[in-house]
């Protein structure tokens, strides 16, 4: 036996599930003798690249692991005291463990199919509840992506139900909000023609202009707590809506906003146990006035019944997914970071309302005996209220050089102002010892001892607030928030909750347009590391020079994959990577003095998020036809692109399409945008059949985002987390989005989130993923996932309509069957999605992006296993179907209406089906190895929407409601 001392084991056999002999027999069912023909035939071959993608050797789990250790180490860890809207604070182990590092959680997709994802949704249910409580208001989303885009969310919903017909629009933003919400603010207004001013609101004339809306801080970035009541009834008087954005730790000291009369209240829920990770993931929370419910971006998930009576969570009012209104949308956000905020609503179960004031009361505690001890050293502390921050002023400039000096020197950070001031945070994680220090460090610069009475001090700390400040109401006093405080409690509540969701942990999930692939343990394993989880967005640079590595390295990479000169890794979502995509096209035109261009030509075919996404950076959506095999209508866009050739700003386009088809004339396309002074926008939903085969750039777009829980194995963590930096031609690096507090190039333009680099602290994951891959295994998987969807395609088309195929019969890495015949039998795609529960599987997309269809996307990642057991249950389906179609079955009562079947329902002693149990429940040999039982029955979602509930009552509290007349 030969010894190969060499040999090293490659992660790319673990994340490529296909081996020789799978791809082999793959072939040929599909009739093609060789992977190159299979790729030949379905990728044109004017558009395949003409070298190889050339990225590092790729290196295994081990090296990896080992090389980031040391690059994660180049960042600096200091204590920070910076504020600004994010703190350091303890993530219970209980919590890190059963949630953000457990798969069960973080491989769950999207909570569409709601009867497998119960679980998720109750820990949603209860992240709504504690905003509504905390914050006083009537009704709250399930999370936006940053306190920074939740603000500008609440600036143009207020926008949108203004009374006044006025040219103008004005919008007032209190100089006491964070610099970064300001200026993302500033972005977002711009194309709306929205004039934002910064000002004092204590002197604000609200007659001075035609403002329509308020944004207020609470408490003020520099920490001053003010009763904001007659300001709002002043302001509500004239016909001004007012938003405050919030600390929501806070509120459970201070008096809600929506007790002052708050038309909006935003902020972060990231203290609430989430890492500040250099900037995020976080989860924004979005709450308002049960009149504006159906106004209110994002998602909302309600409560309804099953159809066996029982109490059922799932999505509400689904127009509030805004870009399923199109062109007509307002917002395009189509996430939430569910993920993150499941943690905040778990941190809240952990600790109930008791444990959170003590929290907060202590951290004010420690605050108010920071400004009592550096007013002893003679300090003045311009706060007159405050809950955790202090602003100090300084006699001159160097106090504060010696105040820094020490303070790097201990290594701590402070916020330095522009004035001879400095601010002070404090958060959880901070100690009398960490108040001590401060104390030290000032010492240094007012020549003084540090050596201060701390006991007398001690016994002087008391809540100084008025009491019109201070919170009486109570909160969150559902059972949920008081019946978990014990490690054991909460295990087994988590526990039950994960049980009830169906993920990746359990089967594939086949969602089209959403690549729902592995995600990697060796690539979630640095995301809490604190080396890149403890870092504030804002920390000195020289600190961070780890996550620089990692920046540089990532963008150097992604540019290699897409063709592009440059990368901006700030848009952190899917939605926002469209909206900066789109704002960098805008910023070129203007730059070049055509103001006139503002349409934008987008396929039928196209995401919803896509007209909403041209809408939000003021462009007028045209709509391009798409030919009866599903590719654009080439003459229609021709005809369009001349027929507004003055004015074309330009086309957004996903390729593969979203038909699932590599359309052959892309790059004439592109050519007739360009002719007519347009530029291309590619949709990069669909890269994972792209990498190393072509490229956007290469095909002719001008700009791509990239959705990197997609095709960079982001987990997509139950409906969030998600990344969506974009790639620009070298044309547009001028117009990237820079940042108005960490100054990242030399572009002028504003900021589209509120961290510089979005939510870097799950970059790593994709970081590790091309390291890992290396150019060959990342090439691999891309053909594998067209030799994944075609193989499904081959096995289903004998039994279902295939809808769209490209030249020669075969798809990209996705297709779509046509159900729209069954109606006539009486089921529904929505019947069938429910009824592969029963087998164990989450549906595909349903009737997207055409009404009564499944889009089927397998990923790479698949076994030829998994893949045969999913068309075993799409056959067995469709035989089902038959029966009804042929009079076996019963039209209302058969096994696939009354799906799914749960286990209460199988054991009744009650069976009144004219089918057995067992086909029911067991409909195929392979279910019974590895059964999962939705935990609720097909849920009506029409009675929940017309008895909209959003937060955790009681069940009979909502029975008892009155029906609304009020319908989707």
């Amino acid at each position: 036996m030969t010894i190969d001392i060499h040999y090293k084991e490659k992660f790319e056999s673990r994340h490529n599930s296909a081996g020789v002999s799978q791809i082999v027999e793959m072939l040929a069912v599909i009739g093609i003798d060789s992977l190159d023909q299979l790729i030949d035939q379905t990728v044109p071959e004017r558009i395949r690249l003409d070298r190889h993608i050339h990225l590092p050797p790729a290196q295994s789990e081990w090296e990896y692991l080992k090389n980031l250790k040391k690059i994660a180490g180049l960042n600096k860890v200091y204590k920070s005291y910076i504020g600004m809207g994010y703190s350091d604070c303890y993530l219970p182990p209980v919590i890190l463990r059963n949630i953000l590092e457990n798969p069960g959680w973080y491989t769950a997709y999207t909570p569409y199919q709601a009867e497998i994802a119960q679980g998720r949704m109750e820990a949603l249910i209860n992240f709504q509840t504690m905003i509504m409580d905390l914050t006083g208001m009537e009704i709250a989303n399930a999370s936006l992506l940053d306190e920074g885009t939740a603000a500008a969310e609440a600036m143009t919903m207020l926008y949108n139900l203004r009374q006044s017909n006025a040219s103008e629009a004005w919008f007032f933003v209190s100089d006491w909000c964070h610099p970064q919400t300001i200026d993302v603010l500033r972005t977002r207004a711009q194309p709306l023609g929205i004039q934002v001013v910064v000002g004092n609101h204590l002197e604000m004339d609200l007659t001075q202009k035609e403002y329509f809306g308020v944004l207020l801080q609470y408490p003020g970035t520099q920490g001053e707590v003010s009763d904001y009541s007659a300001f709002i009834e002043s302001a509500q008087e004239q016909g001004i809506f007012v938003a405050v954005a919030a600390d929501l730790l806070s509120l459970c000291l201070l008096k809600p906003p929506g007790e002052m009369g708050a038309d909006v209240v935003l902020g972060s829920s990231q203290r609430f146990g989430v890492p500040m990770g250099y900037g995020g993931p976080h989860a924004a929370f979005f709450a308002t006035k049960d009149k504006f419910k159906r106004q209110i971006p994002g998602r909302i998930i309600g409560v309804s019944l099953d159809a066996q009576g029982n109490k059922a969570y799932r999505m509400a009012l689904q127009t509030r997914e805004q870009h399923i209104r199109r062109e007509k949308a307002t917002s395009n956000i189509c996430t939430a970071q569910v993920l993150l905020a499941v943690i905040a609503g778990a941190y809240a179960v952990y600790h109930g309302p008791e444990g959170l004031k003590k929290i907060a009361s202590r951290i004010y505690g420690l605050t108010r005996l920071t400004a009592l001890a550096l007013q002893k050293l003679g300090f003045e502390v311009n706060n007159q209220y405050h809950f955790d921050t202090l602003k100090i002023r300084l006699k001159n400039e160097a106090q504060k050089d010696i105040i820094r000096n020490e303070a790097l020197s201990k290594e701590v950070n402070f916020r330095y102002f522009e004035d001879q001031s400095i601010g002070i945070s404090l958060d959880e994680v901070k100690t009398l010892e960490d108040v001590q220090e401060i104390a030290a460090i000032f010492a240094q610069a007012a020549g003084a001892s540090a050596d201060l009475p701390w006991d007398e001090l001690e016994n002087e700390i008391v809540l100084d607030l008025p009491q019109n400040l201070i919170r009486q109401s109570e909160f969150m006093s559902h059972p949920v928030f008081n019946r978990h405080h014990t490690e054991h409690a909460m295990l087994r509540y988590l526990k039950s909750l994960e049980n009830k969701d169906l993920s990746l942990a359990h089967s594939m999930i086949p969602l089209g347009s959403c690549t729902m692939k592995l995600n990697a343990t060796a690539e979630m394993i640095p995301v809490t590391w604190p080396e890149f989880g403890a870092l504030h967005p804002f920390a000195p640079q020289d600190q961070t020079q780890g996550y620089a590595i990692l920046f540089e390295d990532l963008e150097k990479w992604l540019c290699e994959v897409t063709g592009f000169a440059a990368m901006s890794l700030q848009p952190n979502s899917g939605a926002q990577g469209e909206y900066a995509g789109l704002l960098t096209i805008r910023n070129y035109h203007l730059s070049r003095g055509e103001v006139q261009r503002n349409i934008a030509l987008i396929p039928s075919s196209a995401h919803g998020t896509n007209p909403a996404s041209a809408v939000m950076v003021g462009m007028q959506v045209v709509v391009v036809r798409c030919d009866e095999r599903g590719n654009i209508d080439v003459e229609d866009l021709k005809a369009k692109a001349l027929q507004h050739k003055d004015h074309l700003a330009a086309l957004m386009v996903t390729y593969p399409s979203t038909h699932g088809v590599f359309e052959e004339a892309i790059q004439e396309i592109c050519q007739i945008i360009h002719e007519c002074g347009g530029q291309v926008y590619m949709d990069g939903a669909n890269m994972n059949a792209q990498v190393g085969l072509t490229s956007p750039a290469r095909i002719g777009a001008d700009v791509c985002h990239l959705n990197l829980h997609k095709t960079f194995c982001i987990p997509h963590g139950g409906g969030g987390p998600g990344m969506g930096p974009i790639g620009v031609a070298a044309h547009l690096i001028p117009f990237l989005p820079n940042h108005t507090v960490v100054n990242l190039s030399d572009s002028k333009e504003g900021p589209v989130s509120a961290a510089p680099w979005g939510s870097a602290g799950i970059l790593p994951i994709s970081h590790a993923y091309i390291s890992m891959m290396g150019s060959e295994g990342l090439r691999n998987a891309t053909e594998l996932a067209i030799l994944n969807a075609n193989y499904i395609l081959a096995r289903l088309k004998d039994h279902y309509e295939i809808l769209y195929t490209g030249t020669h019969g075969t798809c990209a890495h996705e297709f779509i069957i046509d159900c729209r015949a069954f109606k006539k039998a009486g089921v529904d795609v929505a019947d069938i999605a429910k009824r592969l529960m029963d087998y164990g599987f989450h549906a595909p997309t349903v009737s997207f992006p055409v009404a009564g269809t499944m889009m089927i996307e397998p990923t790479e990642s698949e076994s030829k296993e998994e893949l045969d057991r999913f068309c075993e249950a799409m056959i067995s389906i469709r035989q089902e179907i038959k029966e009804v179609e042929n009079g076996l079955a019963d039209p209302n009562n058969n096994l696939i209406i009354n799906a799914p079947h749960t286990a209460s329902m199988i054991i009744s002693q009650q069976w009144d089906k004219p089918y057995s149990r067992e086909r029911a429940a067991y409909p195929l040999a392979f279910v019974k190895q590895n059964k999962f039982w939705p935990s609720v029955a097909k849920i009506d979602n029409a009675y929940g929407d017309r008895n909209l509930v959003c937060s955790c009552i009681p069940i009979t509290a909502y029975e008892n409601q009155e029906v609304s007349e009020e319908t989707l």
